[in-house]
């Protein structure tokens, strides 16, 4: 995976107001921790944190974070957003290195047309769509795909059926269902509407019946 350079601003003012005043500039306020490195108040362009968190690899894109005369191998996590505009209102760059194995989630992507289940009226249940796997920053994947092309209804693609790339683990339990081909629902809302319309039936019948003794009991 190459790195991507990411310019940071060091020395920024601390605080809720000075915060304010940075993303107001289309800046994002940001901190930089790791490796027993003491924390760096940074702040980013967000509109070059959101070209280098736009590729393949998205967050996990492997950065190299120039801040300050010093660079970091880092890559960005604790993204805060607003939670009306979805916007990065925060973030957090951790230090990693080259030959340390670290944890991320990768998305899981399916790939080809699970044609059996589709002419069988099935639907194809997707699971699990992140894979919390295991690597070297450099290592770690951009996606774990799934050929779902052979897929038949009732058949399972499970955690331990997935092809992960060399120096990739997962600690998933490999029985774990990631994907699977589900019948067709259609016979059992058949039987529901007809219980559902048999009910009424039977309702009415014993109206007409109370009504008609009803009317005998008015005209005796």
């Amino acid at each position: 995976m190459p790195e991507i350079v990411l310019e940071a601003e060091v020395s920024r003012p601390l605080g809720s107001s000075a915060a304010r005043r940075l993303r107001a500039e289309g800046k994002i306020p940001g901190i930089v921790y790791g490796h027993g490195t003491e924390p760096v108040a940074v702040a980013v362009v967000g509109r070059d944190l959101r070209v280098a968190l736009s590729g393949e690899a998205g967050t996990n894109a492997l950065l190299s974070l120039r801040a300050g005369g010093k660079t970091y191998l880092a890559l960005a996590r604790e993204l805060q957003r607003h939670p009306v505009r979805g916007t990065v209102t925060h973030v957090d760059f951790q230090i990693v290195r080259r030959d340390e194995v670290i944890g991320a989630d990768v998305p899981i992507v399916l790939l080809g047309e699970a044609i059996e289940v589709h002419h069988g009226d099935g639907l194809v249940d997707q699971q699990l769509f992140t894979l919390p796997v295991h690597a070297r920053p450099a290592d770690i994947p951009t996606s774990v795909e799934v050929d779902i092309s052979g897929l038949t209804i009732g058949a399972v693609i499970r955690v331990g059926d997935l092809s992960l790339p060399a120096g990739v683990s997962v600690d998933l339990d490999e029985d774990m269902a990631v994907v699977s081909g589900v019948p067709p629902r259609v016979q059992g809302a058949e039987t529901e509407a007809e219980g559902e319309g048999a009910a009424p039936a039977g309702g009415e019948a014993g109206g007409d019946a109370a009504g008609a003794t009803g009317s005998g009991d008015q005209e005796g």
